[in-house]
């Protein structure tokens, strides 16, 4: 089963970076490339314990649909979404931030297995997971901009569940 671990240091304080991390709104920007955007449960501001998301995107030429769940969440420390429906057999993904000299040091590990038994295993092993790591780069990178900028203060707004216009 493929285990994706990524570490980002962001110049910005812990909260600024739990919450831009789970906003919807911010989402769908750092998922750009994929036309992702949300279509069931909570589908804008910031999502919380117990809720769920349905997002619909094109990956690997492919439309698919997933729906994640919150099922820990502890702010501004950790956060872990769950899927409950969706491509993969198992999806879980746990975002730590924890303080650091000048700002805050992001821990993602994304834990993931494709359906189809050992044909599955192959093809995480051929592409899915460098795909996979290079997606979950990206929205890190964007997450970090977005932080260290003023940027963020489009979609948190200072912790209240509402982008900022």
């Amino acid at each position: 089963m493929p285990i994706i671990e990524l570490e980002t240091a962001i110049r910005a304080p812990r909260e600024r970076c739990f919450d831009l991390a789970r906003s919807i709104d911010f989402h769908v920007v750092t998922a750009g490339k994929t036309r992702e955007v949300a279509i069931g449960g909570r589908t804008t501001g910031l999502i919380g314990p117990g809720e769920t998301v349905t997002w619909r995107a094109k990956h690997l030429w492919v439309w698919q649909e997933l729906t994640v769940e919150i099922i820990a969440f502890n702010r501004p420390r950790h956060f872990q979404d769950v899927m409950k429906k969706g491509v993969f057999a198992i999806m879980e993904h746990d975002h730590h931030f924890e303080d650091a000299e000048g700002g805050t040091i992001m821990f993602d590990k994304f834990v993931f297995r494709s359906p189809l038994g050992m044909l599955g295993m192959l093809i995480d092993w051929l592409f899915l997971e460098r795909y996979m790591r290079r997606f979950l780069l990206e929205r890190a990178l964007t997450l970090k901009a977005a932080a260290e900028s003023e940027a963020w203060r489009r979609y948190v707004g200072g912790g209240l569940d509402v982008p900022l216009p």
